[in-house]
């Protein structure tokens, strides 16, 4: 399992050491950093899709789930096709899945998910997080 966390921990260990090595190199020049700052607060409410978690509820049987299955995978397939999802994962728990929507906002992946015959009949939790740009990276484009 440790090698299975590697990758992902190399990655958050580069962002941090590129955020801090950003930062300590900008803070000699405040002005310049001052505004990077604000460019990335403004740059922060940026949303280029939003990822769901899909969980099974509590005291929903694999029977239940199971028998949905053949119109869920149907549906989730035409929208990928549709390109309203852009990645989709197995949870390694076995315990749901993971889905990138190419949404705005959680309101709009709410509504795409809503259609789908899991939610429908209300069997899965679902979380919905936005995410965007990775904002350390608007301090490498600022102008000094």
């Amino acid at each position: 399992m440790s090698g299975d966390l590697r990758p992902m921990r190399t990655i958050r260990h580069t962002i941090l050491a590129l955020t801090l090595t950003l930062t300590g190199t900008t803070s000699m020049t405040a002005p310049s950093f001052a505004q990077a700052q604000a460019q990335a607060q403004a740059a922060s409410t940026i949303t280029t899709g939003v990822m769901v978690i899909l969980t099974a509820k509590a005291g929903v049987t694999r029977d239940q789930v199971m028998a949905v299955m053949p119109d869920e995978i149907r549906q989730t397939a035409q929208l990928y096709l549709n390109g309203k999802i852009r990645e989709w994962y197995s949870r390694s728990d076995g315990r749901g899945v993971i889905l990138l929507l190419d949404a705005k906002d959680a309101s709009e992946a709410h509504a795409i998910m809503e259609g789908l015959p899991l939610s429908k009949l209300d069997l899965m939790d679902h979380e919905y997080i936005g995410v965007g740009p990775l904002l350390p990276l608007r301090l490498l484009v600022a102008k000094p």
